[in-house]
């Protein structure tokens, strides 16, 4: 690492906006979701994924309740091209699931699109270009007006071949890719000349996708930059403000909940937050906060292991173990004093009334998760752990005096087993009932 760091990197530029107003916000109800498992998630594979997985992770967003859910860039891939008219020519796409294609702004990758959509009933055509100041210099090599012609153009050619077909439902959505990395009154100004050629209506809206392709600033400032467009982009009553959220620096999901109490209506992101680089932003943490505050999330995730089951076989990527409310240890304590709560507040929470369990934000149970994994016993377990397993497992509610022997005695002989390097999974293994029944016979002695 550098010394001195500022001579090579240097912040973003800040942004300032006045009298905002998210701060004062709380999100009251879910947004609308859009999965781009199938695109963005799986360009970021080592190994994209076939046909039959594509088939089997649109089928898994389907009956999860995705309502728009990005199938590919037809443009750009055959398997996505191949994939497309699969799902429309054996009518698989439900007439409540809308499918979203991604395509640049240019004309025979658009030409193209159409092509792979031919016949579908309805259909998201997301037409983006970069805009933010480094691609201009270094990519593209042009000027404002040079980037913003690059996207009216494409937005041109979109509404002409659309209108060849009017058998189809078509609804059109823009992204000024890196709008992050954008001057937001340029932002402004290349949207709205979009807008401008797409002519929306209250009752036949346009999404207008401002992305954190990279994600530069800390969560607060994407939320005044989304504030910002929100307040001063024109027909704003047509318009459906989505956010696209990538997790580079770590706060994906801050920056969309914050987007959301911004303005936005939409989120753009993946199960699990796979994608390009550090990924996309999670939908599964962002749907499952909304429910832990009471907020129905619109996704159905009652049997979040049969999701992650899914997921993992379709990227032949895992879930890291400590993933919110996913993982395979998030509902699991190891610390004894954690315990010690969990077990107590698991025995208040019986009465019924609100959940509260400490260290439990929602209830496992809602999620298809059980109470057996929850206290796991090691080295630095207490009695309280103990005693849960105990109760819970083998019907046993050991007196006090015997519960502090026993658990010294586990905590000794995990440390002796393991080397404290993992978990005593199994208080009913033949050595533990050893032990048991000898801490149980000196404690009667005595």
């Amino acid at each position: 690492m550098l010394s001195n760091p500022f001579g090579k990197y240097r912040p973003a530029p800040s942004f300032e906006l006045v009298n905002r107003q998210w701060p004062s916000k709380t999100l009251q109800t879910a947004p609308a979701w859009c999965s781009v498992d199938l695109r963005d998630g799986n360009q970021a594979l080592i190994e994209p994924m076939s046909i039959r997985s594509k088939k089997a992770m649109f089928d898994l967003l389907v009956s999860i309740g995705f309502k728009e859910i990005e199938i590919g860039f037809p443009s750009g891939s055959q398997i996505d091209f191949d994939f497309c008219r699969q799902l429309i020519e054996n009518k698989l796409i439900p007439e409540d699931v809308t499918v979203q294609v991604l395509v640049q702004a240019r004309e025979h990758l658009i030409q193209r699109t159409f092509e792979a959509l031919r016949g579908v009933h309805r259909a998201i055509v997301h037409v983006y270009n970069s805009t933010s100041t480094i691609q201009r210099k270094i990519v593209f090599r042009l000027g404002k007006d040079g980037v913003r012609e690059i996207a009216v153009n494409g937005a041109t050619i979109v509404k002409r071949i659309a209108n060849q077909f009017p058998e189809t439902d078509w609804i059109f959505q823009y992204s000024p890719e890196s709008f992050t990395g954008t001057e937001m009154d340029y932002a402004l100004e290349v949207c709205e000349a979009v807008v401008d050629v797409w002519k929306p209506t209250s009752d036949k809206k346009v999404i207008i996708n401002l992305p954190a392709t990279v994600e530069l600033s800390t969560p607060n400032v994407y939320a005044d930059q989304i504030e910002w467009i929100h307040r001063n982009i024109k027909c704003r009553e047509a318009l459906i403000l989505s956010v696209h959220p990538h997790n580079d620096r770590g706060t994906a999901v801050a920056a969309a909940e914050l987007g959301l109490m911004a303005g936005a209506q939409r989120i753009e992101g993946t199960l699990f937050g796979n994608g390009e680089r550090t990924g996309n932003v999670d939908l599964v943490c962002l749907a499952l906060n909304l429910y832990s505050q009471g907020i129905h999330p619109g996704l159905e995730l009652s049997n979040l292991a049969a999701i992650v089951d899914c997921v993992e076989e379709c990227t032949q990527l895992e879930v890291h173990p400590r993933h919110p409310y996913a993982g395979d240890f998030v509902f699991t304590a190891f610390s004894g004093s954690h315990q010690d709560a969990i077990r107590k507040g698991l025995l208040a929470q019986s009465a019924g009334g609100p959940w509260e369990v400490p260290y439990l934000p929602i209830d496992p149970k809602d999620i298809g998760r059980s109470y057996e994994p929850i206290i796991r016993v090691n080295s630095q377990s207490g009695k309280g752990g103990i005693a849960f397993l105990m109760e819970s497992d083998y019907g046993v509610q050991l007196p006090r005096n015997l519960l502090i022997e026993f658990s010294q005695i586990i905590q000794q002989f995990e440390r002796f087993q393991r080397k404290g390097s993992y978990v005593l999974h199994d208080l009913g293994s033949f050595s533990c009932r050893i032990i048991w029944l000898n801490s149980i016979k000196r404690f009667r002695g005595s």
